[in-house]
């Protein structure tokens, strides 16, 4: 459960930075909470990993995006989101093999690629 009060907390890791980030649980809505005199600048590529078992995120499909299950009405989806800070990508991904996309930047990536997993 990455998603205690709304808010989906991941381990971010930029060089000498490793900080736990919030980001809000909608795909599409790209609000970000940092702890304070973090700063993150755009281009800027983030790894991410689980804040309890500290797996990495980084998808193996594509590594410029991170991947993450959801569950939305009794039904798990994957999320893949970009590892880069300013690019605007998100992809839902449902068992049924539908693919969501979201973001400005979301049509630099193949979604062949993308699975459910």
């Amino acid at each position: 459960m990455l998603n205690p009060d709304e808010t989906i907390v991941l381990v971010a890791a930029h060089g000498t930075n490793r900080v736990l980030m919030g980001f809000h649980p909608e795909p599409g809505n790209y609000k970000a909470y940092m702890p304070p005199g973090v700063t993150v600048e755009s281009g800027e590529v983030w790894d991410f990993s689980c804040p309890l078992c500290h797996a990495s995120l980084i998808s193996y499909v594509d590594r410029d995006l991170c991947g993450i299950d959801m569950h939305h009405r009794g039904e798990k989806h994957r999320v893949y989101f970009s590892r880069t800070a300013g690019r605007y990508a998100t992809f839902v991904c449902s068992p049924s093999g539908d693919v969501q996309t979201h973001g400005d930047h979301a049509g630099a990536h193949s979604l062949e690629l993308l699975e459910f997993v």
